[in-house]
């Protein structure tokens, strides 16, 4: 079965939040709107209904996505995501990322590239790569089920699903072994 999109993920998880809850989403919405909680604020509301209904995570961005879209806000785009990762001090690093970007791409054309607030993920069947900007650096997270040896690997588990990361200060630094890495990581997932 292939990744569900964040559009089919959330429909599949609001079909169950009546039963897991005893609300519909409708009702959680409404109840997020009545307690004065900014819907667009969307880790404040996650963070409300863990804390005081102990609502579980999948379920948390459920609401918080609907209650978000009550108010008029539209989810961004992959690319819009990935744009908003690489403003301000955090612009000059955007080459580093289309540089991976580009040496995924060259290992699968069709590789799926999802959008998130933080990080970027790509799916190969599942998430078998992620990437995140950080004040001076682009963090490279990759998913082994076994790890290759490489001096420029280590243990990490984040971002994303990933077991081992590549910091990358320079867009040069995405060289060979860069795409040795996310080869192997794609063929594992």
């Amino acid at each position: 079965m292939g990744t569900l999109s964040p559009n089919n993920m959330m429909a599949a998880i609001s079909d169950c939040i009546q039963q897991r809850t005893g609300k519909t989403l409708d009702e959680w919405v409404a109840l997020v709107m009545a307690n004065g909680l900014d819907p667009l604020d969307q880790n404040s509301v996650r963070q409300w209904l863990k804390t005081k209904h102990g609502i579980a995570q999948n379920t948390q961005w459920a609401i918080a996505d609907a209650a978000a879209r009550a108010t008029g806000w539209v989810r961004p785009t992959p690319d819009g995501y990935i744009d908003s990762q690489y403003t301000g001090k955090k612009a000059t690093l955007r080459p580093i990322f289309d540089a991976i970007r580009a040496a995924i791409m060259r290992i699968d054309p069709l590789v799926s590239v999802e959008g998130r607030s933080g990080f970027t993920p790509f799916v190969h069947n599942r998430q078998f790569c992620a990437v995140e900007a950080k004040s001076k650096l682009v963090i490279l997270g990759l998913r082994f089920k076994t790890a290759p040896e490489s001096p420029v690997l280590f243990e990490g588990k984040a971002p994303g699903q990933c077991t081992h990361r590549i910091d990358l200060s320079n867009p040069n630094q995405v060289d060979e072994e860069i795409v040795r890495l996310l080869s192997i990581a794609y063929a594992q997932n």
